[in-house]
């Protein structure tokens, strides 16, 4: 608690003291600018007072407002790995140095995307070869809270074996790959929160004022009405005692300790609460000039998958309004497999957060990188970045780069149900099917009217690049299909460019993860049910 007030008082001091020139830790020296685009310089002086910022031959000038807070914008500029200095005058005069201009990407999300190089595999040999300095890294503390924050404490460094460590792994490997592609300088903002809800991505008054999330905003109000962080720290304190006490127990036995109580976390002030991200640093340069956001978070979100339809899209147009930076690229990483793998095909809250993501993609400007065969099944962060990485940045070189390359997983199209099989239709997206590991194809599931799931056998329509058959000898009429459908499913299905099929279902049943209805009562009854959906045909929406 004491880091965080002092993040926060840090954090005010552009508000509070006008007596002098101030900039946000966003711009500073060895900073990336976002070539080919106006973009804002920012910061804080006695009101009234005129401010000229001086950069490559430009010279802009404004003056500051009542508040003390003035900006402006430079005219657009050509990539350049000069090292420039860029100047600003006012009350007094802060000049900055060894600047560049390239592409600037924003890392966020949560604990995956927070993730460091040094966790990952290959670290050693990773960090040693991160001799980097055209790549610019800044990392933003978390700072979670209601009100407002204009700064952060944090600087722009040029990436070097003494940073890269401990900084975002897969935002690591992505930049570097821009930056061998591009050969120009590359930006790189780490903002991401382990944990993080994409709701606490949100301002808050934002989130108050949509219907859509009046449910869980409702929850949180009564959570901020009754929550007690001294009680909660009072309990931790007892549980401790006894920890302690059954710990020495346990060593005088020659036993195993038990686990050690989690340190308590106060959740007024965590990563969860709508809007704390966005108040507590989001805000503080969601202006700053960039390409684009890579983003990977959803698992805090899986309960709640069905919500996430709407809210996932919902939090990138906020962000686009914020930004003032038009519908700049936004591409995510689909959940990975976790948990145990079941023996049983059915329902699973983590496959409806992934289709959730799947949806989002009719947002423009979005792309999904799909890692159904790079996850886990022991472990919620994956080692593995690399390949993460990898799939996210073929979004990029091809949609925003130039590059022609295979930049899309294959995903769902249609399924037609004739007799006692399925025949689905997959947009490949010029590429042609096959399987990894094994001839068989594994995966899929059907179900009849009775909506019991049970595994089924697929093959690949003979002469079609994009055709699988689907059946099942304990379905005598499929009337729906799905494939990797599953928190941890077995599955191997690819491209031939290597990207997995996406995981789908040709159905429209209820979502494990729809809010359940309320109990019907006499002042309200309850309205009838509706009908079953047809699915004898269904197309990917």
């Amino acid at each position: 608690m004491k880091i965080l007030h002092l993040l926060i008082a840090v954090a005010l001091l552009p508000m509070a003291a006008f007596a002098e020139l101030k900039l946000p830790s966003i711009i500073s020296s060895n900073m990336v600018l976002q070539q080919k685009k106006a973009d804002l310089i920012w910061g804080w002086d006695k009101p009234g007072t005129e401010v000229t910022v001086a950069f490559a031959g430009q010279q802009k000038k404004t003056m500051t407002e009542a508040t003390g807070y003035w900006e402006l914008r430079l005219d657009p500029l050509d990539a350049s790995a000069e090292p420039r200095t860029m100047t600003i005058s006012g009350s007094e005069k802060i000049e900055l140095t060894n600047i560049l201009v390239g592409e600037v990407w924003m890392c966020s999300g949560q604990s995956n995307m927070r993730w460091t190089l040094g966790n990952s595999w290959d670290a050693d040999l990773e960090i040693a070869t991160a001799k980097l300095p055209n790549i610019r890294l800044i990392n933003v503390p978390n700072v979670g809270t209601q009100e407002i924050q204009e700064d952060f404490v944090g600087k722009w460094e040029p990436c070097s074996p003494a940073n890269a460590g401990a900084f975002s792994a897969v935002g690591f490997f992505f930049g570097r790959t821009l930056f061998q592609f591009l050969d120009v300088p590359v930006g790189l903002i780490n903002n991401a929160w382990g944990g993080s809800a994409a709701e606490a991505w949100v301002r808050r008054d934002v989130l108050d004022k949509e219907p859509r999330f009046a449910e869980t905003m409702a929850r949180w109000r009564q959570t901020e009405a009754t929550y007690d962080y001294e009680k909660v720290k009072a309990n931790h304190a007892q549980a401790m005692e006894k920890w302690k006490e059954a710990a020495e127990l346990a060593k005088k036995e020659n036993k195993p300790a038990p686990k050690q109580p989690r340190n308590p976390q106060n959740s007024l002030a965590g990563q969860q609460r709508p809007g704390n991200i966005y108040a507590g640093f989001l805000h503080s340069h969601i202006k700053y000039g960039i390409k684009g956001v890579i983003w990977y978070q959803g698992e805090s979100n899986s309960g709640r998958a069905h919500e996430y339809r709407e809210l996932f899209p919902f939090m990138i147009n906020f962000w686009r309004k914020e930004a003032q930076q038009g519908d700049f690229p936004f591409y995510w990483v689909q959940l990975a497999d976790f948990m145990a793998e079941k023996p049983n095909a059915g329902d699973s809250s983590w496959a409806e957060l992934r289709e959730a993501q799947t949806l989002t993609q009719k947002l423009p400007n979005t792309g999904q990188a799909v890692i159904i065969d790079l996850g886990e099944a022991n472990d919620i962060h994956p080692k593995n970045k690399r390949d993460v990485a990898d799939r996210l940045v073929r979004w990029a070189l091809v949609k925003d780069y130039g590059a022609k390359l295979p930049y899309r997983s294959p995903e769902f199209k249609s399924a037609e149900f004739k007799e006692n099989k399925a025949t689905v239709t997959i947009d490949t997206f010029g590429s042609r099917l096959r399987t990894v590991d094994v001839s068989e194809l594994k995966g899929f599931a059907v179900c009849g009217e009775d909506r019991q799931w049970k595994w089924a056998d697929a093959k690949f329509v003979l002469n079609s690049a994009d055709k699988i058959e689907v059946s099942s000898k304990e379905v005598a009429k499929p009337v729906a299909v799905r494939y990797a459908w599953a928190d941890n499913p077995v599955c191997n299905v690819y491209s031939v460019d290597g990207l997995p099929l996406t995981p789908f279902r040709s159905d429209d049943f209820p979502m494990v993860t729809a809010p359940k209805p309320v109990a019907a009562t006499a002042a309200a009854p309850a309205k009838p049910a509706a009908p079953a959906p047809n699915t004898q045909k269904k197309t990917a929406q």
